[in-house]
């Protein structure tokens, strides 16, 4: 057996990386996302109105975000800028603008301003854009891989529509997978076959990038095996181009979630020798410990939360321990927070509670906000009741105020109900106290 041969390769236009080659030319041709370019969905809606409005695009790496951002641009025929946070200044936001307006001029064209990284973005760079947003002259169109809540100035968020895209599942990298094999543009000049078991562990490790995906497959097919004179990718072509092993996890072929599951219920049922065993045979089939450290954050919270408040603690702590040294060093401080958590008194009241109030919120929209807790620092806002009747727990003798937190419809709702294990016995009689003194301070 014998690599493909390098002047194969070069009929492929390997100068290019394939996933530029293979970026989608229309919405069409865009993989996923359906929730957003769907019939009727809000995309294809304003598409079809020819109305483009400022946009944070907010995903993981390997969505489109680029790509869409692209074609909306392209759709509503404006001029198209990119611009890069990191890379970009305070002179090209000056040269941009001025831009925009000669072609707003000249011929009459709207002009969409694509910020890369728009979590990078400082705030003299937000400062210097926000008029030229407000007047209309710019729409702003940003890709973030983090909670743009945080990154972005107020008021130029609330100019933007926040739009969340979604990482691709197995089944549709499957698809970019094949088309990349077949595409003109793509890898079909080298006439490649790839074995079912290489497909499937590329669109597996990709973890919804689709980037990476195309990434990988390119050099896999760089490194392809001959086999019966044939260009073939086979696993271990995959394996070498991704460097990650295949999750084989036994005779039988229990799946990725299948063994996450076994750990997890293990963990839930304090069984620290199943919890253990199931790290091990994750790890050792070639999991990514940072996926199990992220899992076992996720449990501190959701299985344990104030039973044991350290658990949390210690989650974090086993992930950043084995994010600073890496394997095999680092998997001993999972191997130590999975013993903890499995021990941990286990409560579910945060993540119930939790859930409860998300489906009132959903039901009931918007409330709003008590007038006697609402911040009064003018004075209109004074006039107009904002603030009347606090009471400041601090002016009491024992901290404890009777007045209502929760917007009228919801007033008297109780969300959590802390159980009797761990410290949550311990929240759990404190509550009962604090209601009982409420309730004779208001009955004398």
């Amino acid at each position: 057996m014998n690599s493909v041969n390098k002047t194969d390769m070069g009929q492929a236009k390997a100068a290019i990386p394939l996933a530029e080659r293979l970026r989608p030319d229309t919405l069409a041709d865009i993989v996923g996302q359906t929730h957003l370019l769907g019939e009727d969905k809000i995309l294809w809606r304003l598409l079809n109105s020819g109305y483009i409005p400022s946009l944070i695009l907010w995903g993981p790496p390997g969505c489109g975000k680029t790509t869409l951002a692209k074609l909306l641009a392209q759709a509503s025929q404006s001029h198209f800028v990119f611009f890069s946070a990191v890379l970009s200044g305070i002179k090209e936001v000056r040269d941009i603008v001025q831009k925009s307006q000669m072609i707003r001029d000249l011929e009459d064209r709207q002009t969409i301003l694509f910020v890369d990284e728009i979590h990078r973005f400082n705030k003299s760079q937000q400062d210097g854009f926000l008029p030229h947003v407000e007047s209309g002259l710019l729409t702003l169109i940003g890709a973030t891989t983090e909670n743009p809540s945080f990154n972005v100035i107020a008021p130029l968020l609330s100019r933007c529509k926040v739009l969340v895209l979604e990482p691709l599942d197995e089944n549709q990298i499957t698809t970019l997978l094949k088309r990349a094999l077949s595409s003109s543009a793509g890898l079909a000049s080298l006439q490649l076959t790839i074995a079912d078991d290489a497909l499937a562990h590329l669109a597996q490790m990709a973890d919804g990038d689709a980037r990476r995906a195309l990434n990988s497959l390119e050099i896999s097919a760089s490194i392809a095996e001959r086999i019966n004179g044939h260009p073939t990718i086979t696993l271990k072509s995959v394996e070498e181009a991704m460097q990650k092993r295949s999750l084989r996890y036994d005779k039988d072929g229990e799946e990725h979630y299948n063994l996450i599951s076994a750990l997890h219920k293990s963990l839930r049922d304090s069984d620290p020798d199943g919890s253990l065993y199931w790290l091990c045979r994750m790890l050792t089939a070639g999991e990514d410990p940072l996926y199990v450290a992220r899992r076992l954050v996720r449990f501190a919270s959701e299985d344990i939360g104030n039973a044991d408040p350290q658990a949390l603690t210690i989650a974090l702590n086993g992930r950043n321990t084995y994010h600073l040294l890496g394997s095999p060093e680092g998997e001993l401080a999972l191997a130590q927070a999975v013993l903890y958590l499995a021990t941990a008194p286990k409560s579910n009241a945060v993540y119930t509670a939790y859930q409860k109030v998300q489906k009132d919120i959903a039901r009931t929209g918007s409330l709003a906000v008590p007038k006697h807790i609402r911040n009064a620092p003018t004075k209109l806002m004074k006039d107009l009741g904002y603030g009347k009747g606090y009471q400041y727990a601090h002016d009491n003798e024992q901290g404890l105020v009777d007045q209502n937190h929760l917007p009228s419809t919801l007033e008297g709702t109780t969300y959590y109900h802390p159980t009797n294990r761990g410290h949550e016995a311990i929240i759990k009689d404190r509550l009962t106290k604090w209601r009982e003194i409420l309730r004779k301070r208001k009955e004398s």
